[in-house]
């Protein structure tokens, strides 16, 4: 089975604090790579002060375990420190993947 299911996820990093969300995505690699389910993980960032993450899984299941993983309590964690808003977390369905 392939990729059938993703997250598009946008941060707003508070003015100055680019390097530390930058940094966080950076480390979170790590934590996602011990999840079997996360197919494919992306940290991005799209401008001087926005971030993304775009990751893909086979199943729903397999989102929602991503969805209540170590990488989004994280998140949580340090969403009202580093970020401008809350994280824009949107499902998504996987139209075509290669």
């Amino acid at each position: 089975m392939g990729v059938q299911v993703g997250l598009l996820v946008t941060l707003e990093a508070k003015s100055g604090r680019q390097g530390e969300v930058a940094a966080f995505l950076n480390a979170g690699l790590p934590l996602v790579q011990e999840e079997p389910d996360t197919l494919v993980w992306y940290a991005i960032q799209l401008s001087e002060t926005t971030f993304g993450i775009f990751d893909a899984f086979a199943t729903e299941d397999g989102r929602q375990a991503h969805l209540s993983g170590k990488v989004a309590e994280a998140l949580g964690e340090i969403a009202g420190e580093l970020l401008a808003a809350p994280p824009d977390i949107r499902p998504v369905d996987v139209l075509a993947a290669k």
